[in-house]
């Protein structure tokens, strides 16, 4: 029997509708195994200090894709505070691809050097200073070269953290912002999923370090031969860091480094130890063996060292940080907490937010 007029409207309408579903669908899957890059633009910047960045990133997605060992892409994304241009230190304009008010997900965010002084140039861009808090609580990670690094500290994200700067700008760093850990001596720094390089060559250490994250070490070695034959070894560790990894088997080191960068995921040990090629008892015996913990106790020191800095730094409630962290229910995370704190998370907060007033106020 032919269908009517409005029937056949009906079927059309069905069909769009299915297809966009699973154009939908499609693309849901490309953005979550991406990994997006976002090069934060602002006045003043060195131009060299963000695109070298991009394109190790991109010659390591240009390798991956050669040798089939990984099918990531890497979307780079331009973000400056308004979606306007800005003038680089060069004297030439760039142009952003968004701003921070469109809606995107940042796996890394990285903030370029500044030339000279960069008070100006973080006061002027004080709209990205809430923006990076909301992408700390979102578990972004953050790259940041020289007085670039002055962004991290003016969002509070270096309070009692490690870092460093270009060697010039050391007292001023330390003068406008005391609760920054300066480590002086140190090229590097990394406190959990923040990171700071003194200068452009400490920088491409950084950046050969996150391609191991994301690509594995044949990649990330692929790319250091390209780009610099001088920078050290990858399995050294960075120059100050508040969580080293210090065993040598690279697949667990591997694991680490995965569960650092997705400890809000619904995570599953036999699942983890599948994606890196192991059986689910293999991966326990050779995680234990390296790390002198469980995979279970591992996620959950990542998962409260993250709690921690959230109830210290923010105002979010216990429901928003539990889920940050990756808990679903308050009150098995709030369980959880103080089993392994020995406070509840209201307490923790109070007491260290006390000694937070009380050593300011000294």
């Amino acid at each position: 029997m032919p269908l009517s007029v409005g029937g056949e409207l009906a079927l059309i309408f069905c069909i769009l509708a299915i297809v966009f579903n699973i154009f939908a669908i499609m693309w849901y899957i490309f953005v979550t195994m991406a990994f997006n890059l976002t090069l934060l633009l602002c006045d003043n910047m060195l131009v060299s200090s963000s695109t070298l960045a991009a394109e190790i990133f991109q010659f390591a997605e240009a390798m991956a894709r050669a040798t089939k060992r990984s099918q990531s892409e890497v979307i780079v994304r331009r973000v400056s505070a308004d979606g306007n241009s800005v003038q680089t230190s060069a004297g030439f304009e760039l142009m952003p691809t968004h701003s921070i008010d469109d809606q995107f997900s940042s796996d890394l965010i990285h903030i370029p050097a500044l030339w000279r002084n960069p008070r100006p140039a973080v006061l002027k861009h004080a709209a990205f200073i809430p923006w990076l808090q909301e992408q700390h609580i979102r578990n972004s990670s953050f790259t940041a070269v020289g007085t670039g690094v002055c962004f991290l500290a003016e969002a509070g994200l270096l309070d009692d953290k490690p870092a460093t700067t270009h060697w010039h700008y050391f007292d001023q760093l330390q003068r406008n912002y005391p609760r920054v850990k300066l480590a002086r001596q140190h090229f590097t720094t990394q406190a959990g999923n923040i990171y700071c390089a003194a200068s452009i060559n400490a920088m491409a250490e950084l950046i050969m370090h996150q391609v191991e994250r994301i690509f594995g070490r044949v990649i990330a070695r692929q790319a250091q031969r390209n780009f610099f034959h001088e920078i050290r070894n990858l399995t050294d560790p960075l120059g100050y860091s508040d969580q080293q990894i210090r065993h040598s088997d690279e697949a667990i080191v591997q694991a680490q480094m995965w569960l650092q960068d997705n400890h809000n995921k619904l995570l599953s040990v036999p699942d983890l130890a599948a994606q890196f090629g192991m059986t689910t008892r293999t991966f326990n015996r050779r995680f234990v063996a390296a790390t002198q913990k469980t995979p279970g106790e591992y996620i959950t020191e990542v998962r409260m060292t993250f709690a921690c800095d959230l109830l210290k730094n923010t105002d979010l409630s216990i429901l928003e940080i539990a889920g940050y962290s990756g808990y679903n229910d308050a009150s098995w995370f709030s369980s959880r907490f103080k089993q392994w704190s020995g406070n509840s998370p209201k307490e923790y907060r109070d007491t260290v937010r006390a000694k937070l007033f009380s050593a300011g106020k000294g």
